[in-house]
């Protein structure tokens, strides 16, 4: 059974006051709500526009609306749950002492006021999930920050729906973060600096100068900020977003927050320990609508494949979701990237002049390109291998980070 946050299962994009604005968000917030049934209801469903749907203001609105479009939007299916292990987990897994340490720490990501007793048979729950998962994927690595993003599933689907989705998303947009190294996760991290380079060379410049690097948002980046927003609302916001678009969508939406507080790291003393400290403190109260935008507008704007060689710093980087992008370049000239397959099977354009064909294209509807761009997430095995998608990174990691 999922559990609702506890400031309820409403929109999570603020609150509005007036009678005329409270009316019009109303109507606004119905509408869209029909758009997303109507989508969910099509034959075959309509995830281009669950995928807009997610990526625009307000995102899915409800928890109740979340468990029928999250998984269709990792082309789950819910009518064939993983199968229950006959194997005591908890003995046999090499990772059960470090779950069970990260579980009993995470105490602040259970809606506050639960009872004791439900959070704790919730948190039991969360130990099974990722002891399950890992023993049916022994090519993940377990990582600490990853219980940050299962409990986020957990709260909103319940333990069964749960299980499935993260287990995909493991296998899938994770997969670098569960590499038996850094050196992956490393790699998508040096994307952050070349995105600011672009749009700020001053703060660019300046935390080069400060030598500050990157780590400071690696929690952000592996637990897809669950880790450090006290919002359960602002969470889940986050999760439709990133669930909707690229891989690499959230070292985006981290460059967002770090140009959007340009003017206090400037103030800062030019060097690491001030604006690593000020960084490494993520405000809660940010306008996480115009960000989630402005992140969208920085991915169409400067997509992955015009970032690659100043992120590839590193030799690794073929391996990494930072390595993919002309698919899904090509894809996000498509409406249904299943044409896009059926192409190549027949050979009809060569990859070369698909992708300059898309890159010399004007700027097309944000929200529909992302949305495309995400929907190649949602294609099963067989198609990824075909597309030599960003999803074909080696997986595994381990992480020791958080206190």
């Amino acid at each position: 059974m999922a559990v609702r946050s506890a400031q309820g299962d409403g929109p999570t994009s603020g609150r509005w006051d007036g009678g005329a604005e409270k009316a019009d968000f109303n109507a606004k917030r119905k509408k869209k709500v029909a758009e997303i049934y109507q989508a969910l209801n099509s034959e075959p469903t309509d995830v281009a526009a669950l995928r807009r749907m997610a990526i625009s203001e307000g995102g899915l609105l409800t928890d109740e609306i979340r468990r029928k479009v999250w998984p269709k939007l990792l082309n789950v299916n819910t009518s064939d749950p993983p199968p229950i292990s006959g194997k005591n987990l908890r003995q046999m897994s090499k990772d059960y002492q470090q779950v069970l340490l990260d579980v009993r720490r995470s105490l602040r990501r259970f809606p506050p006021g639960m009872p004791e007793e439900q959070r704790e048979g919730l948190q039991e729950e969360l130990i099974d999930i990722i002891l399950l998962i890992l023993e049916r994927n022994p090519q993940l690595h377990y990582y600490q920050g990853y219980h940050d993003i299962v409990v986020t599933f957990l709260l909103v689907l319940g333990e069964r729906l749960a299980t499935s989705l993260v287990e995909k998303l493991s296998t899938h947009h994770l997969r670098d973060f569960m590499d038996p190294t850094m050196d992956n996760t490393k790699h998508i991290l040096n994307y952050l600096m070349p995105i600011i380079d672009q749009v700020n060379p001053e703060l660019h410049d300046f935390m080069q100068s400060a030598e500050v690097g990157t780590i400071f948002a690696l929690s952000w980046l592996i637990t897809w900020f669950g880790h450090v927003l006290s919002d359960f609302r602002h969470v889940v916001r986050l999760y439709d977003f990133f669930l909707a678009c690229h891989p690499l969508m959230p070292i985006y939406f981290a460059a967002v927050i770090v140009l959007y507080r340009e003017q206090e790291v400037l103030d800062c003393d030019c060097d690491m320990a001030s604006v690593h400290h000020l960084l490494s403190q993520i405000p809660q109260d940010l306008p996480y609508e115009t960000l989630i935008s402005r992140a969208g507008d920085l991915f169409v704007q400067f997509p992955p494949s015009e970032l690659a060689r100043e992120a590839a710093a590193q030799p690794q980087a073929e391996k990494t979701a930072a390595s993919t992008f002309k698919d899904f370049e090509l894809a996000s000239a498509q409406q249904r990237p299943d044409m896009v397959l059926r192409q190549r099977f027949r050979g009809l354009l060569r990859p070369d002049e698909r992708t300059k064909d898309v890159l010399t294209k004007p700027r097309t509807n944000r929200f529909v390109k992302l949305a495309v761009m995400g929907l190649t997430v949602a294609l099963g095995a067989a198609a990824l291998a075909v597309v030599k998608s960003a999803l074909e990174w080696a997986p595994k990691f381990q992480l020791q980070l958080f206190p």
